[in-house]
């Protein structure tokens, strides 16, 4: 087989109607745009509405958008977990004394300073906390997020992510 032996599949390419071209063929006579009116003239601009304000220019013109993939976490600084009297730190001990909403994800931040072991169960901690918790004889585990290692699923859909 050579370049010059191929071939479309037969019926797959189509030539484009040409209308407007006398009675002889198919689209004469008003070449389907039906009769009068000022559709079947060629004054009317692209995108308008008959009046109505177009679309382009309903819509608002934001700067930038809004990133559907963030991974957003709730801040829990080292004073804080002084101020706590429990010995061991999880997403679900800090949910059930309110500091932190039901299906969001735990940093511990290092602000502040401790001065008691602790085991801290984070989704993410911050390099000075680490330090910080460790030295004060603790331990720290990173407790992987509900939607795996990849990134999160999206949240809103195109009109909402701008």
């Amino acid at each position: 087989m050579k370049i010059h032996d191929l071939h479309p599949a037969p019926g797959s390419n189509t030539r484009k109607r040409r209308v407007g071209r006398g009675i002889g063929g198919k689209g004469g006579k008003t070449a389907g745009r039906g009769t009068k009116g000022q559709g079947a003239r060629d004054t009317v601009p692209m995108g308008f509405e008959g009046g109505q304000m177009p679309l382009q220019r309903r819509i608002p013109k934001l700067k930038g958008f809004k990133n559907p993939f963030r991974v957003a976490y709730v801040g829990i600084n080292l004073d804080t977990i002084q101020e706590m009297d429990a010995t061991e730190i999880s997403p679900e001990s800090l949910r059930r004394d309110g500091l932190v909403h039901k299906s969001e994800l735990v940093k511990v931040l290092g602000r502040g300073t401790l001065s008691r072991p602790v085991a801290v169960k984070a989704h993410a901690c911050s390099a000075s906390a680490g330090r910080a918790i460790i030295a004060a004889g603790g331990s720290v585990e990173i407790v992987p997020p509900p939607f795996g290692n990849g990134r999160p699923p999206a949240k809103g859909n195109a009109l909402t992510n701008r």
